[in-house]
């Protein structure tokens, strides 16, 4: 009875590997879509990223900044350097505060998210988000989402000290 038991286990487990393949049939192509010479074929499919290239020394990958050479993370993070940082993700493109308030105000507090659309040094390039808690009590805070005028006086701030930095970085090369 064991023998039978894992025999159909055995069986049930193999058609439902068979089962699975028939996902990943071949689909019919036309020859013409196809040209005869192997470098051609190599490099359309290069063309359309279906291939993979080891030990390529000519291929670069996308165009990417470190941290500190970027212009627009640099003058983001110089700006609000007085707030405690909560969250800083360069990978992701985003810097999120900690709830701030200066020294007497501990009825209300900001916190900021900047989200970097972009490498280059637009206005569209960064987007502010500035939220706002208020307090009556402790356990009393009510948080809201607020477009003020600080939003485009940070961002025109960031922006300006970007460009001051790559008005640097260009002229030390």
């Amino acid at each position: 009875m064991k023998k039978i038991k894992n025999t159909l286990i055995i069986c049930s487990f193999a058609l439902m590997l068979l089962n699975s393949c028939a996902a990943f049939k071949y689909k019919k192509v036309d020859a013409k879509d196809f040209p005869p010479e192997p470098e051609k074929r190599i490099e359309k499919n290069m063309k359309e990223g279906r291939g993979i290239q080891l030990f390529n020394k000519n291929a670069r990958g996308g165009e990417f900044e470190f941290a500190n050479s970027n212009p627009l993370w640099r003058a983001s993070l110089d700006v609000i350097d007085f707030m405690p940082l909560l969250s800083v993700d360069y990978g992701g493109g985003v810097i999120i505060t900690d709830w701030y308030s200066e020294e007497g105000e501990n009825k209300e507090s900001i916190k900021l998210t900047i989200k970097f659309l972009s490498n280059e040094i637009r206005s569209d390039a960064i987007d502010i988000k500035i939220f706002k808690k208020v307090c009556s009590s402790i356990d009393n805070c009510k948080t809201s989402n607020v477009e003020s005028e600080l939003n485009s006086e940070l961002k025109l701030a960031i922006l300006k000290k970007a460009v001051i930095y790559k008005k640097n970085k260009s002229a030390e090369k």
